[in-house]
């Protein structure tokens, strides 16, 4: 479930994001047909490229927040919670195994 997840976010932040050399390619097909000027073009490329990064950084926090709200909504156990309790069962163990070995003395 969580490769799924990870695949679909990577998926729609590549589908979002536009990486600075496809925006400058972009920007100086637009320059050769004379629709902008360098500075203009260096322009657009800085803006591309930043709203291509707080698309990305948007939709990272929106994958994340609904992927808490799955998880809290299944109940599913976290991995600290899990050592957690695994560390406490052992050592009930040792103290069991304890108890047990002075009852035979």
């Amino acid at each position: 479930m969580f490769k799924l997840l990870e695949k679909m976010l990577y998926a729609g932040v590549g589908a979002v994001a536009i990486t600075e050399e496809k925006a400058k390619e972009l920007v100086n097909e637009l320059e050769k047909k004379g629709h902008v000027s360098s500075e203009e073009g260096a322009k657009l490329v800085r803006e591309l490229v930043d709203k291509g990064k707080a698309a990305s950084e948007d939709m990272q926090k929106t994958v994340s927040n609904e992927v808490r709200r799955m998880l809290d909504k299944v109940k599913v156990v976290k991995k600290e919670d899990f050592d957690a309790l695994a560390k406490e069962v052992h050592d009930l163990n040792v103290k069991m195994d304890l108890l047990l070995s002075h009852r035979h003395d």
